[in-house]
């Protein structure tokens, strides 16, 4: 079996979801076609992947699909892609997702039967991002107050979540930003306040049975984490999210002294080189690869077996397309250390349930585990027509 073309694929760009995905599909001599996707759509980071995938694309022509890790390690090793990064990074991930997918095809089975067989038969999921509304299709636009806060709290309880996510440091509750200086340095003493108040709210909704995480999105700094761990420490969190940019190891070595709440980190870490450090000094509990940017499914698998060994867990970053959802699932379903899966807000809205063949959505708060061939799912024809599509052959 031999590649004979890859097509660049860019989605229109939704006016309310602020995302712009672009996936590649790998085709064959065997008729057998995969599909991957650039995980950095947010902000349309994703656009400065087609020129790499259109450079990329021309080095498969010819090459045998079920060679992926061989062609992944000839990828990862090229000139730039050496010192990690989002958008190259993302582009070989899409690329490598794409070949997994074929294999799968080829030999009929599920990707978690080729990763070594699932470990579960159901994956629990969070609602993740509340803090801009559960099944509120306006994301950049909710309002962020307390009453927004908690119908939506209210909203992903009642549907069986028995976990969620909110970030509680990003905004006023009038809806301003946090000024970013103060984000990272020095947090006042009306944020300060306004932060329990949210807290409070939330708490006050789901319970003592839900348990609650922390999404910091990289706005704080060692000191504004600590000053932000004081304040939630007494609603009980399961995990604290991104409490300081992922190379600052400096940083998480004081969260870690002054913070006894577990702390994760991972979508913006690339590699098993980018997550070594935090997890040799024993600063992560969780870790949170993106299967979209961390190098793919073949990286991954060794991004999850490298936490095994130094005892974290795995809750994979799935913020981007329904394909993301399906891989993200395969992957989960196969390593041992699976913690929870992240059910993106976004991947509740019509629009991007709509784009893909198959529409995976947890019951109760647990998906059940794609057993199709492959990743398990694939654009629709719809969706393809109003792409727009590079060809290399």
């Amino acid at each position: 079996m031999k590649i004979t073309s890859v097509d660049i694929i860019r989605f229109p760009r939704h006016g309310n979801g602020g995302q712009t995905p672009v996936l590649v599909r790998i085709n064959t001599d065997e008729d057998i076609y995969g599909y991957g996707e650039a995980g950095v759509s947010i902000g349309d980071y994703s656009l400065g992947c087609i020129e790499l995938l259109r450079n990329f694309a021309r080095q498969l022509i010819g090459k045998d699909p079920l060679d992926n890790d061989v062609i992944y390690q000839r990828l990862i090793h090229s000139f730039w892609a050496v010192g990690n990064g989002g958008v190259i990074l993302a582009a070989i991930s899409a690329i490598d997702t794409a070949l997994w997918d074929i294999k799968g095809k080829y030999f009929k089975v599920p990707l978690y039967v080729l990763l070594g067989g699932k470990h579960r038969d159901k994956i629990r999921a969070y609602a993740s991002q509340l803090q801009n509304g559960w099944k509120y299709e306006d994301f950049f636009g909710a309002p962020g107050d307390l009453g927004f806060l908690k119908a939506a709290c209210q909203s992903a309880v009642d549907e069986g979540y028995d976990c969620i996510k909110v970030d509680f440091v990003a905004k006023h509750l009038d809806g301003s930003r946090i000024d970013a200086y103060e984000g990272k340095y020095h947090l006042l003493p009306r944020t300060l306040r306004e932060i329990d108040q949210k807290l409070d709210a939330v708490r006050s909704v789901i319970g003592e049975d839900v348990e609650l995480i922390l999404e910091n999105h990289c706005i704080t700094g060692a000191h504004t984490a600590i000053q932000f761990a004081e304040v939630a420490r007494d609603y009980k969190p399961s995990l604290l999210e991104e409490a300081a940019g992922p190379l600052e190891t400096h940083e998480f070595e004081k969260i870690r002294e002054k913070v006894d709440i577990p702390l994760a980190t991972g979508e913006r870490n690339y590699t098993r080189a980018g997550f070594l450090p935090l997890l040799e000094r024993k600063l992560l509990d969780v870790i949170q690869p993106d299967l979209g940017n961390c190098g793919g499914i073949t990286e991954g698998r060794k991004i999850a077996d490298l936490a095994q060994t130094y005892g974290a867990s795995v809750q994979t970053h799935t913020c981007n397309t329904a394909l993301s959802v399906a891989l993200a699932l395969q992957l989960e379903a196969a390593i041992p250390n699976f913690f929870i899966h992240e059910h993106h807000t976004t991947n509740t809205f019509s629009y991007v349930r709509e784009q893909f063949v198959y529409d995976y959505q947890p019951a109760n708060g647990y998906f059940d585990i794609p057993d199709l061939p492959g990743i398990g799912n694939e654009p629709t024809e719809e969706i393809l027509r109003q792409s727009e599509i590079i060809s290399v052959k």
